[in-house]
C-alpha cells in the first residue's frame, strides 16, 4: 500500500495557517462588537472615564506622597519606579497609555466570554445577533390581517426587516386539529396562530419544525406507548404547536394570555394576536340562494356572495386595536378572500380602526385564483368583495403580482389573478402598484422577500401616497 502523502501532523505548514485563520476570526469578531449600531462602544467609554478617574485620583495621592513625606531605601526605589521616573517627563505617559487600553480591552473581551461560556455554541456570532436586533427594533411598526398560507409568508418575509409586526390572525377555522380542539375544549382555533408564530419565531429550524409536526393519523390500541409510526391515542392529526398553544392557554386559564406567552416563549419577532378571543363560525350566502355553515365548507363553494360571522359582535383583543393605532403600515392579506381576510374585517372595532388609523393601508392581492372560493377571480372581483363587507376607504394603496412567469402545473385548475381595475378616474385613493411579488418556482404564492421588499418601498415612498391621506383626513 503507498504511503500518504502531505506534510506530517505537526508540520509547521498545518499549524500556520490554522493559527492565522484562528487570529483572523479573532480580529473580526472585535471588529463586530465596535460596529456603529450596537449600543456597546458607549458602555466602553463610560467604563474607560471611570477607570481614568480612578487612576487620576491615585496619581493625585501618589504625587501627594511623593512630595510630602520622605522615602528612603527599597520604598523609595519602588515609588521611583512606579512613577516612571527613569523616563524622560513627555514620554512617561505614553507606556501608561498603551498598558491601559490593552489591559481594557482584554478585560472586557474576556469578560463577555466568560458571562456567555454557559450558554454553549451559537449558530451565530453574539455581536451579530445583537446588531441585528437592535437594527430590526428601529424598523417600521407593521400590522399584518389575515390568516392561512399568505399571512406566513408574508410574515417570513418581513421579520428579516423589522421586529415591529403585530400579526392580527382570523379565528374562524374548523377544520383540521384546530376544529377537533375546538370542539373538544371550546377554545378559538389556533392552526392559523401556530403558523403566524412558526414564521415569526427567533428560534432554530428544528423548533419550526417541532411546531409544524403533526402526529400520524389512525392511531391505535390501548394508552400507552404507540407502535412505531403511529400517533398515541387522542393525538392522531394534531399539530405539535396546536397541542402546545392549547396547553398554554390552559396553564394561564385564558385563549389569548396563552397566545400571548407562546409568543415570549418561543422568542417572536413581534407579536402574533387573535383578531378575537373567540371562536368565530363563518358562514356564507351563496349567489344563487341557499347558505354554508363551517370555513371548511365554505372554502370549497362557489358562487360566493356575502360572508358573515356569528357572533357578530364578538370582542376585539385589545392588542389588535393598540397596535392597528400605532402602526406606520397596516397590510391587508394576502390569504384566502373570504375564509382568512374578510372575516376579521366583519368585526367592528377592527374594521372601524383600520378606517379611522393615520397608517398607509396596504391589500396585497393574492396572485392565483383558489379552486372554489374565488374561482375566477380578477382583480376587481376581490376588491368588490371587501367594499360588500368592509364599505369602501378600507386601504389606500393595492399592491398586485405583475409577473406571470412563474412556473405552474399544466393541470392546474387555478390561474393568475387578472390586473382588470385601475382606480377610479378623479379621485387620489387607492392607488394601484404593480410589482414582481410572485414565487417564480411557485405560481400559487408569493415570493416571501420581493413581497417585503415591495411593502417596504411602499411605505418609504408615503409621500407620494401623501394625497390619499390628506383625502382620508
Amino acid at each position: 500500500m503507498p504511503a500518504a502523502t502531505g506534510p506530517p501532523v505537526g508540520d509547521p505548514r498545518t499549524a500556520i495557517p490554522t493559527e492565522t485563520a484562528t487570529r483572523s476570526s479573532q480580529r473580526a469578531s472585535l471588529r463586530r462588537w465596535l460596529r456603529p449600531g450596537i449600543g456597546v462602544k458607549r458602555w466602553i467609554v463610560v467604563s474607560f472615564l471611570g477607570l481614568l478617574a480612578l487612576a487620576l485620583a491615585g496619581a493625585l495621592v501618589l504625587k501627594q506622597v511623593y512630595r510630602e513625606v520622605e522615602l528612603t531605601g527599597p520604598l523609595q526605589a519602588f515609588t521611583w519606579a512606579v512613577t516612571l521616573q527613569f523616563l524622560p517627563y513627555h514620554l512617561r505617559a505614553i507606556p501608561l497609555v498603551i498598558g491601559g487600553l490593552g489591559f481594557l480591552l482584554l478585560g472586557v473581551f474576556m469578560l463577555v466570554r466568560t458571562l456567555l461560556s454557559p450558554f454553549g455554541e451559537r449558530s451565530e456570532p453574539l455581536a451579530e445577533a445583537i446588531y441585528q436586533k437592535r437594527s430590526l427594533a428601529r424598523g417600521p411598526r407593521i400590522v399584518a390581517l389575515g390568516g392561512g398560507t399568505g399571512l406566513h409568508t408574508l410574515l417570513r418575509g418581513l421579520k428579516e426587516h423589522t421586529s415591529n409586526i403585530t400579526a392580527v390572525v382570523t379565528v374562524a377555522d374548523d377544520g383540521g386539529s384546530s376544529g377537533k380542539l375546538r370542539a373538544e375544549f371550546g377554545i378559538a382555533p389556533m392552526g392559523d396562530i401556530r403558523n403566524c408564530i412558526a414564521a415569526l419565531a427567533d428560534a432554530e429550524p428544528l423548533m419550526t419544525r417541532l411546531l409544524q409536526y403533526r402526529f400520524p393519523e389512525d392511531s391505535t390500541g390501548e394508552p400507552g406507548l404507540a407502535p412505531p409510526g403511529l400517533a398515541p391515542p387522542g393525538l392522531g392529526g394534531h399539530s405539535f404547536g396546536n397541542l402546545f398553544i392549547a396547553a398554554m392557554s390552559a396553564i394561564e386559564g385564558d385563549f389569548e394570555e396563552g397566545v400571548r406567552q407562546s409568543n415570549r416563549v418561543l422568542a417572536v419577532r413581534g407579536q402574533v394576536v387573535p383578531a378575537s378571543s373567540m371562536a368565530l363560525t363563518l358562514g356564507a350566502r351563496l349567489a344563487g340562494g341557499g347558505e354554508l355553515v363551517g370555513q371548511s365548507v365554505i372554502a370549497r363553494a362557489t358562487g360566493i356572495d356575502r360572508v358573515f360571522v356569528t357572533p357578530a359582535d364578538a370582542p376585539v383583543t385589545d392588542e389588535a386595536l393598540e397596535a392597528i393605532a400605532a402602526a406606520d403600515l397596516i397590510v391587508l392579506g394576502p390569504g384566502s378572500l373570504f375564509t382568512s381576510l374578510i372575516p376579521s374585517l366583519l368585526l367592528p372595532p377592527l374594521r372601524n380602526a383600520i378606517a379611522a388609523s393615520a397608517a398607509l393601508r396596504v391589500y396585497v392581492c393574492n396572485v392565483a385564483t383558489q379552486l372554489g372560493e374565488t374561482e375566477g377571480y380578477g382583480l376587481a372581483d376581490h376588491l368588490a368583495a371587501i367594499r360588500r363587507h368592509a364599505g369602501e376607504g378600507i386601504y389606500d394603496v393595492v399592491l398586485a403580482n405583475g409577473d406571470y412567469s412563474a412556473l405552474r402545473s399544466p393541470d392546474d385548475p387555478s390561474v393568475a389573478v387578472r390586473l382588470d381595475w385601475e382606480p377610479p378616474p378623479g379621485r387620489p385613493l387607492p392607488a394601484l402598484v404593480a410589482a414582481d411579488i410572485v414565487d417564480l418556482e411557485n405560481a400559487h404564492q408569493h415570493d416571501p422577500a420581493r413581497l417585503a421588499a415591495a411593502l417596504l418601498e411602499i411605505g418609504r415612498e408615503r409621500e407620494r401616497y401623501r394625497p390619499t391621506l390628506a383625502a382620508r383626513a
